[in-house]
């Protein structure tokens, strides 16, 4: 097969790219390594920036998502001091959508197929050649033989334990990473959110997140040890614990009910730098992983994409390299925004292994500083929305 930006990885940004640049008349191939129901089984973020909205619509990808979901003008903050309210709308003018990450990709899908774009399933193996001349290509296994794809550009959109990342050497390759002592115990249950907007919660006995997908479908979240394991925590533990770290007018109004997926994340923050190698770039998890905290995985891997587009339309349309040769300075610059967002977020709302009464007592001034100060509240409202492409 030849066409001209071979992608790895068919998970949102892989789908966005592609749907993006066929309707731009640049053709693509998606090589994805498990079938469609598993990547449309993984349950993820659901909390949209005002930047992914505006690409979903140009995709063609965003009817159901501005029909079904659920913008969000603001959040909430709680402390043992009490709850208070963020207003993006007040502070920026601006919101985000809730909508989770597994109706992103479902919808990306389905814009696929009405183009007819190719997408590979159940590729094994996919390896990336001559990454450094002007004939790359990607090879893979399906069904027992060896496929080849020649391509002008390959696009690594194959996440954290992909092989694009791994491709770059390791002179020339940094990487940059936290590792979080804690864990994310999350679970998806069919009850009403406990409030219309979500929920962050410091506590001295640690974390909480309130959020919810839809009227009917709340997630919830509680700091665990990194040595807790998902049967270690029933249904009524998990309750009751989050309710201990909820404002207790929140906890008194929950509804609970038996889960339907329950999982543990683990958090880092990590950078890999240059994002791009010979013909070859990275696009989101491939090159950066955010804690959760912040809302900006999928963001991210969505801004990656569009810089990417931007730079590869400049090539095809206009002979303009400059946009391919800028991309990783460009699209880094705003990943680490992100991530110092997303660490900040960590930072000031977890309870630490070694975190001391004074360490707690400064987590909580600077809450009340976001309450109290309206530039600290505008400046998390700008970076929640989402820093501008």
């Amino acid at each position: 097969m030849k066409t001209q930006v071979g992608i790895i990885g068919g998970g949102p940004s892989g789908l966005m790219l592609s749907q993006l640049l066929n309707m731009a008349g640049i053709s693509t191939v998606v090589l994805e390594r498990k079938d469609r129901d598993y990547v449309l089984s993984r349950i993820r973020a659901g909390v949209l920036e005002r930047g992914t909205v505006d690409m979903l619509r140009k995709a063609g990808a965003a009817e159901r998502m501005d029909r079904e979901g659920h913008p969000h003008q603001g959040c909430y903050f709680s402390t043992v001091e009490g709850m208070f309210n963020v207003s993006f709308r007040d502070e920026v003018d601006e919101e985000v959508m809730v909508y989770g990450q597994t109706e992103v990709t479902k919808d990306l899908y389905d814009a696929q197929d009405k183009i007819g774009a190719t997408i590979i399933h159940d590729a094994d193996n996919v390896t990336p050649h001559d990454i450094t001349s002007d004939a790359p290509y990607l090879t893979y296994e399906k069904d027992g033989e060896t496929h080849r794809v020649d391509c002008d550009f390959i696009a690594g959109c194959d996440g954290f334990h992909g092989v694009s990342r791994k491709s770059i050497p390791d002179d020339i390759r940094k990487d940059y990473e936290r590792v979080y002592p804690f864990g994310w115990l999350g679970i998806l249950s069919e009850t009403k959110p406990a409030a219309e907007e979500l929920i962050y919660a410091n506590h001295p006995r640690g974390f909480a997140l309130a959020s919810m997908r839809n009227e009917n479908l709340s997630r919830y979240y509680i700091q665990v040890p990194l040595t807790d394991k998902v049967e270690d925590w029933s249904d009524d533990a998990f309750w009751d614990e989050l309710k201990s770290r909820l404002p207790e007018e929140v906890a008194a109004g929950m509804e609970t009910g038996p889960s339907i997926e329950k999982s543990i994340a683990p958090l880092r923050s990590f950078v890999t730098e240059p994002m791009r190698y010979g013909q070859m770039f990275l696009v989101g998890d491939a090159a950066h992983i955010v804690p959760p905290t912040g809302a900006k995985g999928l963001n991210l891997a969505m801004s990656d994409v569009h810089y990417l587009y931007e730079g590869l339309i400049a090539f095809y349309k206009e002979g303009d390299a400059t946009g391919l040769d800028k991309y990783s300075e460009v699209a880094l610059q705003r990943i680490w925004g992100a991530m110092r967002f997303s660490w900040w977020m960590t930072s000031m709302l977890h309870r630490f292994p070694d975190q001391s009464d004074f360490d707690q007592r400064m987590q909580e001034s600077e809450l009340r500083q976001m309450l109290t100060v309206p530039s600290a509240r505008a400046t998390m409202a700008l970076n929640y929305v989402g820093l501008p492409f």
